[in-house]
């Protein structure tokens, strides 16, 4: 049941002979990542502010970058989501997600801060974790500063970025002295050995593969008996008690969907409040291919509301 657009969009890479990801070398994965917005992402839409950072981690600074939406005075404190990328943990960066940040930011009305955390093979797990999370604690320490409301801070992202959010919220509820408000995790990676049903079903011919998926686990994960780790795979942590409201979102047609579903149940059998919705028609990725499918516009504004409505009042 894949939705029309998306069909014509793996028939055209098809066509035009679009190596597989697990076929390049990270820095041409990276490259090709970043030259397909232009087919595929919407034109970014204007903001009213956005504005390169740094924030200090332990392999050295980690940039940042700072949108605060259409509408709002330079003097508002706004609400907060600390945005984490997709990308298997190895492509992608503050320019892949550019546009998305920017949807989400004017949609919610909330502030973003996107985080180029370091990746691999270059940075293995847990540098990506140990930046996200620094990366959350600077922009919480210094949210006065940034015009930001330090008490409505959500944590965000997809995919690989997905995975960094959920790991974060644990952690910091672990930590117990920064409270994270509400998580949006999209299509997110919840449990790094890859056995869930959909791994099987959907491994094959809807963009991101097996195969992909195994590079990406093999340029990250150093030691397989990481998978074990929480911090890698959030879902297999023993006590998911006690953390921020969840909205999780799914793609039909993607490997990952049953890591998201799981999560989600988990989340709501431990008592926390956690909703889950599948675009049941829809490939892993497809949030920020609103320039060719029409559905990822409708997906990005959900998120969005998601957002106003957890942040948007104290």
């Amino acid at each position: 049941m894949l939705h029309p657009q998306a069909r014509a969009l793996l028939k055209l890479m098809e066509d035009k002979g679009v190596p597989p990801t697990h076929t390049l070398t990270p820095a041409q994965a990276r490259q090709a990542f970043r030259e397909r917005r232009s087919v595929t992402q919407p034109s970014p839409p204007q903001v009213a502010l956005a504005q390169d950072l740094q924030a200090p981690g332990q392999g050295g600074g980690i940039p940042l970058r700072l949108y605060r939406p259409v509408g709002s005075a330079a003097g508002d404190k706004l609400p907060v989501l600390v945005y984490c990328h997709g990308g298997g943990g190895v492509i992608g960066d503050l320019d892949t997600h550019d546009t998305l940040c920017r949807e989400l930011a004017n949609g919610s009305g909330c502030a973003v801060v996107a985080v180029d955390y370091r990746m691999g093979p270059e940075h293995r797990f847990p540098a990506a974790v140990d930046d996200a999370v620094a990366a959350t604690r600077w922009i919480h320490g210094n949210a006065d500063s940034l015009r930001l409301d330090a008490s409505r801070m959500a944590v965000g992202g997809d995919s690989a970025g997905g995975n960094l959010a959920a790991v974060v919220a644990i952690a910091l509820r672990d930590a117990g002295d920064l409270p994270i408000a509400f998580q949006l995790l999209i299509y997110p990676v919840t449990d790094m050995r890859r056995v869930a049903p959909s791994h099987s079903s959907n491994g094959r011919g809807y963009l991101l593969t097996g195969e992909t998926l195994a590079y990406f686990h093999d340029h990250y994960i150093a030691d397989p008996k990481q998978d074990l780790d929480w911090r890698a795979s959030p879902l297999l942590h023993p006590d998911l008690s006690g953390l921020p409201p969840a909205f999780v979102l799914t793609a039909g047609c993607d490997p990952l969907r049953d890591e998201g579903l799981q999560y989600a149940q988990a989340l709501t059998e431990a008592g926390n409040r956690a909703s889950l919705v599948c675009f049941e028609r829809q490939i892993h990725g497809f949030v920020t291919m609103g320039k060719v499918i029409d559905e990822a516009n409708t997906a990005v504004a959900l998120c969005a509301s998601q957002l106003r409505q957890a942040l948007a009042f104290p």
